[in-house]
């Protein structure tokens, strides 16, 4: 029978990617192809060794799990994919893990890619975008009724709620794109690397008040991807093998909006005093925060980061706005966050760019921005999902 307790029975063996960039002119299936090819590679893997595939976004943007298998050439055993959406990054893995440790899988490539290349003008709500417009409760909070057509709109409803409620406001928020960049100039990968300021983040037109131009994420090309296999096989591939020590999926409910913790008083919440309380990642993992030596975090906006943050206790509620001031949150710094560069500044790869970042971390290969001595690194999510992996 298949062992179930899964701490540190999976492992991340190879990870590679695509370039990243605005316009590539290249499609979703041949940037998933040389990421797959790349991570193989790193893993010292032959294609034919790869037997899974789950896929974190599909057509018409993306590359199917079933087009790339047949098109790759590949032999299966297992596929998946899920609907188009970033949040699905961590499930896509804890997938994974559970698939190669059931045996239904040796080697399971897990990924993300997209072009908007092909698209004039790719939509992200208003008029003309099928997602948007769909009725209450969409991928992002949507309500055409209401005005709420993009996920910039569902953001900013709750940047609005938590300046509002805890007093904050956008001058702090500025702190979070600002290290971001700072950590982008430093990624060779990355598309924006100039570093920006607090003025420059005040400069910034709103988009979607109060949320800046600074404060969202990139639209671009490219595409990332991870290799899962069991930790005993991973230990005889070619790099070290980054363990799987701690998973938490994602919650629903009525309580939950995308965006936002309980409590907040978003949409369709209630609103009552948000407590984290321990995690089961932390459980599954046995470890506390301070064994945390990095933190990385979906990131399509900036606001995103404060309430993961506090959604998983790093700190109370109302005082993330604090807690990332003054270089907290930067190499060097207390808890460094996306060194990547994130979404707001290395590129939007539906956060697979995150977690082939910290596999990267742990094996010592970031160079400038290498985070010295990390050991534990955890993908947190504002949804509620989570990862925690070590060397």
């Amino acid at each position: 029978m298949p062992d179930f307790n899964l701490k540190d029975k999976a492992a991340i063996a190879g990870v590679g990617n695509s370039p990243y960039g605005r316009r590539l002119g290249r499609s979703p299936i041949d940037l998933a192809a040389e990421a797959i090819a790349n991570a193989l590679d790193d893993a010292g893997l032959a294609r034919g060794e790869l037997d899974g595939m789950i896929v974190s976004f599909g057509s018409p943007l993306g590359a199917d799990a079933d087009t790339l298998a047949a098109l790759l050439g590949l032999r299966l055993r297992a596929y998946s994919q899920t609907w188009a959406h970033g949040r699905f990054t961590a499930s896509c893995i804890q997938w994974a893990a559970m698939m190669v440790s059931a045996g239904f899988a040796n080697a399971v490539a897990c990924l993300g890619s997209w072009s908007l290349s092909h698209i004039r003008r790719p939509k992200f709500g208003g008029a003309g975008d099928r997602e948007g417009a769909r009725e209450a409760g969409g991928g992002h909070g949507e309500d055409p009724v209401f005005g709420m057509t993009s996920p910039g709109a569902g953001a900013a409803l709750v940047a609005r709620r938590y300046f509002e409620r805890y007093g904050a406001n956008s001058r702090q928020l500025a702190a979070v794109p600002v290290a971001f960049r700072k950590h982008a100039a430093l990624n060779p990968l990355a598309i924006m690397r100039q570093p920006i300021t607090v003025e420059d983040h005040q400069a910034s037109r709103f988009v979607c008040e109060p949320l800046r131009l600074l404060d969202y994420c990139l639209v671009n090309d490219g595409a990332a991807c991870v290799v899962v296999t069991t930790a005993e096989r991973a230990r005889d591939l070619r790099k070290p093998p980054v363990y799987i020590s701690g998973m938490q999926p994602l919650p629903g409910g009525g309580e939950e909006f995308i965006w936002a913790y309980p409590g907040l008083g978003v949409a369709q919440q209630q609103v009552f005093e948000y407590e984290a309380g321990v995690q089961p990642v932390y459980r599954m993992a046995d470890v506390t925060h301070k064994d945390i030596d990095a933190l990385y975090t979906y990131d399509a906006f900036s606001i995103l980061a404060w309430i993961a943050l506090e959604r998983f206790g790093f700190c109370k509620p109302g005082e993330a706005a604090d807690f990332t001031q003054n270089g907290r949150i930067e190499l060097g710094g207390e808890l460094p966050m996306n060194t990547n560069g994130g979404l707001l500044s290395e590129g939007h790869i539906l956060g697979w760019g995150h977690q082939v970042e910290i596999v990267r971390q742990l094996r010592g290969e970031c160079g400038a921005r290498q985070i010295s001595g990390a050991e534990v690194i955890q993908w947190a999510n504002c949804y509620g999902d989570s990862l925690i992996y070590h060397k």
